[in-house]
């Protein structure tokens, strides 16, 4: 499959966490992790234009596995859009986060309420905490 990168500025960026805990079925054996980023790659290249996938080390929130992080577009940043961190992605949520970011995704469309749920913060950086 062809790898979809962030390299296009036009596009909404999709950050897949497969870390240590993210994609393991140790931490969530009902979860078929591969299928799961296949998934969001046939998403990537069948709207090559709008959306990029990418796979990153551990983000930091293991509680939360799995982890996708959905950057917005530049249109969606000029108009207000900030990264959303989503975490416990199953089925059902990768299903309904697609058809978000097939909207517009930060910026340009409201998370919508199904995915609410999964909606988790940025994890703060140490220098943040205080630490």
């Amino acid at each position: 499959m062809a790898e979809n990168t962030l390299t296009a500025s036009t596009k909404v960026g999709l950050v897949v966490c497969r870390g240590c805990c993210c994609g393991s079925p140790a931490k969530d054996p009902a979860t078929d992790h591969e299928a799961q980023l296949e998934q969001l790659q046939r998403f990537a290249v069948d709207n090559l234009s709008e959306v990029a996938v990418r796979t990153s080390l551990c983000l930091g929130p293991c509680e939360y596995a799995n982890i996708i992080v959905v950057q917005p577009s530049p249109a969606g940043r000029l108009r207000g859009g900030r990264p959303v961190w989503f975490g416990l992605v199953d089925d059902y949520a990768l299903n309904k986060l697609q058809a978000w970011v097939a909207t517009g995704g930060p910026g340009l469309s409201d998370v919508p309420p199904e995915l609410q749920l999964q909606e988790i913060g940025r994890p703060r950086r140490k220098a943040e905490r205080g630490a």
